[in-house]
């Protein structure tokens, strides 16, 4: 009976093969693994500045989310919220990178508005709120109907307007709670 030896250059070719099939065969692309699970697609905050100018009530983090699902791509999530598709919500665990703190930037968040006030306080009405409604509009109603050539006779005649209407809307207001009040009251 013969016996047969595997020589030295045979097991090498044959080790060679065998790595070489497992790494073809781990480096192929599943088709089974959803994209939102490929993490080497990496969103930088410059993208999601770039949608966030575009649709300001959209979130950073659902940006994010739809910039990671789609691989990068500005135009698809941008196609997105054009057609009116809403963007997915993010599952907890996504953290979106952090934005940008250039302050030279021009796509720096903007500051923080001061709590609205009423109207009133803003164009210091208080003084004229309490005079009678009668006697703000007691000058002559052919000069409110004309234009001015003066800029700042036009400019004083539209803030007066402007104050005019603030505070017939406030007194409107006052009547309908005052009527609201009563009504309840009864």
């Amino acid at each position: 009976m013969t016996e047969q030896t595997l020589n030295l250059p045979q097991v090498i070719v044959f080790l060679l093969l065998t790595v070489l099939v497992v790494r073809w065969y781990l480096a192929k692309p599943s088709s089974t693994r959803p994209p939102s699970q490929n993490r080497s697609v990496r969103v930088t905050p410059a993208q999601i500045d770039q949608i966030a100018q575009m649709f300001p009530q959209l979130g950073r983090r659902e940006i994010a989310w739809d910039l990671q699902r789609n691989g990068g791509n500005v135009a698809a999530t941008t196609e997105r919220v054009l057609s009116g598709r809403a963007l997915e919500a993010p599952p907890a665990s996504f953290n979106p990178p952090a934005p940008r703190s250039n302050p030279t930037s021009r796509t720096a968040t903007p500051p923080v508005k001061p709590a609205q006030s009423d109207l009133i306080t803003r164009y210091n009405l208080a003084s004229k709120l309490a005079a009678v409604p009668g006697t703000s509009t007691s000058e002559p109603t052919s000069k409110q109907k004309t234009w001015s050539q003066d800029r700042n006779e036009r400019q004083a005649n539209l803030q007066r307007r402007r104050e005019e209407m603030i505070l017939a809307a406030r007194r409107k207001m006052e009547e309908k709670d005052k009527a609201r009040a009563s009504g309840a009251s009864s």
